[in-house]
């Protein structure tokens, strides 16, 4: 469900800057009255770098710095505010509050002051302090709430996406049984009918009863091979992993990664003749690991290794992912698809492992013995 925006918040960003920069000129107008013509152009560039914040906040914030020593607020706190909603470096935005509170109290610092003036100065610095940290914390709550917002529709698209696989999960089991019942008990009724009724045209000697039989007989064929195909279609289309249903192989892997909705490579080549188990396992690690990634990486990228050892000792798959570019939050798990390949990789006399990585991200390796059938 998406929640309405305000309607503040469903302004175009060009409306929005354009109120910023008026209100800026505005409050220049109403502090310069008798400035020089280099404060004036300093106050100037000041208001003209807003038009760009959202694209160079930073550089725009160090632009406003001088503006601040001539009393003006509204360009600086503007360009502070879009740096604390748009970066994720704390001390980078202490470093900005504490150069903003310097700047407010330079023209005094630069002075000969007494030893009241200097107290005076002093508080007044934190004063500044403690006003400078208001545009940084809202900026820093509007990217939290973003950042909140994306990972709710992240979380929704998830759920409905298991909400459909437990669906598909709920239709598979019923069409199991429907499959069942009709193989058991339809078809074997129907196979009792043709033999009755081939018993009896053989031992019929009425011909016009011999005929029903045959008749019946020929029904009864005809009705018990649609009955086998109604079953080998209920079967298939359930999803059933028998012969029914042909099972993923390495030809399909490249189809998998270039479709799992992540930034993903598949690199490597497996030795020729492996068996069809093995390949299964590879695809199923794979599947697993991009899954994971997608779910608890928002925003990593993926890089799919095939390789076998260089003594043909051994062949596998190694998935290893880089530190998510956005936070996530943390979602309830029972890591059971983990422990669903670490048991196939054991099934094969394999390994499996995984971990994080020495730079922030995760790896999994499956490692299986050559020969294996």
């Amino acid at each position: 469900m998406t929640v309405p925006r305000a309607w503040w918040a469903r302004l175009p960003d060009p409306v929005i800057d354009a109120v910023v920069v008026a209100v800026a000129v505005v409050d220049v107008l109403l502090s310069l009255v008798d400035a020089s013509p280099v404060e004036q152009a300093m106050a100037a560039l000041a208001c003209a770098a807003l038009v760009v914040r959202r694209r160079f906040p930073l550089p725009v914030f160090l632009l406003t710095l001088p503006a601040i020593m001539q009393a003006i607020v509204v360009a600086p706190f503007a360009a502070l505010y879009t740096l604390a909603a748009r970066s994720r470096d704390r001390r980078l935005l202490v470093a900005c509050v504490i150069m903003f509170a310097l700047a407010s109290e330079a023209s005094w610092l630069l002075n000969d002051l007494t030893s009241d003036d200097r107290t005076w100065t002093l508080v007044n610095f934190f004063y500044a302090l403690a006003a400078v940290a208001v545009p940084v914390l809202l900026g820093q709550l509007v990217q939290a709430r973003r950042d909140l917002a994306r990972r709710l529709v992240e979380i929704e698209e998830a759920r409905e996406h298991e909400r459909l696989l437990h669906s598909q999960a709920v239709l598979t089991r019923e069409r199991a049984q429907l499959a069942r019942e009709m193989h058991d008990v339809v078809s074997h009724q129907v196979s009792l009918i043709a033999i009755q009724a081939g018993a009896l045209q053989v031992a019929a000697t009425d011909p016009d009863f011999k005929e029903g039989a045959c008749t019946i007989r020929s029904l009864s064929v005809d009705t018990l091979d649609e009955l086998r195909h109604m079953v080998t279609l209920l079967r298939a289309s359930g999803g059933r992993a028998s012969e029914l249903t042909p099972q993923p192989t390495l030809a399909d892997l490249h189809r998998l990664v270039t479709t799992s909705g992540i930034d993903a490579e598949l690199t490597g080549e497996l030795p020729p003749g492996t068996s069809t188990t093995a390949q299964r396992a590879v695809y199923r690690t794979v599947q697993e690991a991009l899954t994971n990634v997608r779910k608890h990486a928002p925003g990593a990228t993926a890089t799919v290794r095939l390789w076998h050892a260089d003594d043909g000792a051994a062949f596998g798959v190694t998935v290893t992912n880089t530190p998510p570019t956005r936070p996530s939050l943390p979602l309830p798990g029972a890591q059971q698809g983990l422990i669903g390949l670490r048991e196939r990789a054991e099934l094969l006399g394999g390994t499996f492992e995984s971990g994080a990585t020495a730079e922030g991200g995760y790896e999994a390796i499956l490692r299986i013995p050559a020969g294996t059938d």
